[in-house]
Order: structure tokens, then sequence, then C-alpha cells
């Protein structure tokens, strides 16, 4: 992973690391249903996006020195990992 990726993705790693202690205190405190929920509904998001930034640099980083390499396993192997992580994470 990118340097700059890592750095990125710890940052909002943090922020969500918050925003999840925050809902535990909003549940501890007896919050209102609806607003715990939206708050679950803000983290969920934002781990998207981490998610999604990850995948991205695994492809412009991981996928393209398969492609480069020319090593047809390898390549083969990169979009198997693929494949097999968004079929995981859409269940």
């Amino acid at each position: 992973m990118r340097d700059e990726i890592k750095t990125s993705c710890g940052n909002r790693l943090k922020r969500i690391e918050g925003q999840a202690r925050g809902i535990a205190r909003m549940v501890e405190e007896d919050r209102y249903c609806i607003d715990i929920v939206t708050q679950i509904a803000a983290v969920r998001a934002a781990l998207a996006r981490v998610e999604q930034e990850i995948l991205r640099d695994h492809v412009e980083h991981c996928v393209e020195h398969a492609i480069a390499t020319g090593d047809r396993d390898e390549q083969r192997q990169k979009v198997q990992e693929l494949f097999d992580v968004i079929a995981r994470t859409n269940r």
C-alpha cells in the first residue's frame, strides 16, 4: 500500500473509531434510537469509503503490477482475489 493511502486510511479509521465510541456513549446514555441508527449509518458509509480507497490502491498498484509483468498466473490470482473480496463484501 502506498504511504499516502496508509496515512489517509489511518486518519479516516481513527475518526471512525471516535465515531464508534460516540455511538457506544449514545447507547449508554439511552439516546434517541433514530439518532443512534443515523450515526451507525455514518460509520458504515465512512468504512465503505476506506474500503474503496484501499481497493482502488490495490488495483492501481498490485493489479497493474501483475499486468505489467505479463505473468498470467499472477494476473489470474489478482483478478480472482478481486472477485472473492467483492463477493464477500456484497453479502
